[in-house]
């Protein structure tokens, strides 16, 4: 049985946290923490979206993702200074905001575009999965901001959505990977899972060897623990009855 950092249980989370209204000016705000993950989700609400929506009364939901340049052990240079932002930022972000509309009825609300940014201050591993779960709760807070200012026709929200990784480290299936339990697993994957239990992604990969089914769904037993305690929390933060 790997040791783990803090003597957690394999199937133990990191300590959660996610705190509100961390930015005065935007509409929604989340500092959301994974252990050593930090990550701060701002929701802006602007009257406006892409081409392709416009005349037709639906809104949008997208996300940027970014992280500072010492949000790492050694400084990483800013993406503008590379020259643009590369494959893994594209991916992440076009993920976070996949998450979003799975949940989100876009009628909703008018022609308006939300536009979620999550900036990683402090990366310990799982930044993909904290950027998710903690860009739903500022979502939440601009709807909630929306409704307040009578804005929205209906609900827009049906669900909850939240992420949490897995994998196989020494043979031994482990929820909430920090980095140092992600840089040896032998097999990881990221979960992004509705308040309902219902799949939004699965992203799974073998990183030595390839890996047995049962192995699988014991990832997945994980995933879904882990993820119904991140709703439970966003529920609590929000509170949601």
């Amino acid at each position: 049985m790997p040791q783990r950092a803090g003597g957690r249980g394999p199937d133990a989370l990191r300590p959660i946290a996610l705190e509100l209204g961390t930015n005065k000016y935007a509409e929604g705000s989340c500092l959301v923490r994974f252990g050593d993950t930090h990550v701060l989700c701002m929701a802006s609400v602007e009257d406006k979206v892409p081409p392709f929506l416009r005349n037709t009364g639906r809104g949008w939901v997208t996300a940027e993702y970014g992280m500072l340049p010492r949000a790492t052990d050694t400084r990483g240079e800013r993406e503008a200074a590379r020259g643009g932002q590369g494959g893994r930022t594209h991916e992440i972000q076009r993920l976070i905001g996949r998450s979003l509309r799975a949940v989100t009825d876009l009628g909703a609300f008018g022609e308006r575009q939300i536009k979620v940014d999550c900036d990683v201050l402090q990366a310990d591993g799982g930044t993909r999965t904290a950027g998710i779960t903690g860009a739903y709760v500022a979502l939440h807070l601009a709807f909630q901001h929306l409704k307040s200012v009578g804005a929205v026709k209906r609900w827009p929200l049906s669900d909850h959505v939240a992420a949490v990784s897995c994998g196989l480290v020494g043979g031994v299936a482990l929820l909430d990977l920090d980095y140092a339990e992600d840089s040896g697993a032998e097999a990881d994957a990221n979960f992004v899972l509705t308040g309902a239990g219902r799949f939004v992604e699965v992203q799974g990969t073998a990183e030595k060897t390839p890996f047995e089914e049962a192995q699988l769904l014991a990832l997945l037993a994980l995933a879904r623990k882990g993820a119904g305690e991140l709703v439970a929390e966003q529920r609590r933060v929000l509170g949601i009855s």
